[in-house]
């Protein structure tokens, strides 16, 4: 499963600034991608894990803007449909899980 989150904050004032970049260091903290700007996904094992990473955003969001949570499988997550662009990552992302003795 992943948990995608997008958000949007104000960042008129030096509190918000502060508020924003707060939020955000979290999320990289808590193991958190970036897949654009404002939108960040973390995979979760199941819908227990998935439920207490969604607890941890709620737990860090900040005293005003908008923040959205979805949760999708690995197989929806996979059928991503690129319009524009590539996705460039390092990180070895497949369904297939690997298992070492």
């Amino acid at each position: 499963m992943r948990v995608i989150v997008f958000f949007d904050l104000p960042v008129g004032t030096a509190a918000e600034r502060k508020a924003y970049t707060r939020f955000h260091r979290s999320l990289v903290k808590g193991g958190f991608l970036m897949m654009q700007k404002s939108v960040y996904c973390k995979l979760a094992l199941n819908p227990t894990s998935a439920q207490s990473i969604m607890n941890s955003v709620r737990d860090m969001k900040p005293p005003q803007g908008l923040i959205q949570m979805l949760t999708i499988t690995e197989k929806q997550f996979a059928r991503m449909e690129f319009v524009l662009g590539e996705y460039h990552t390092e990180i070895i992302d497949t369904e297939d899980r690997l298992v070492i003795l």
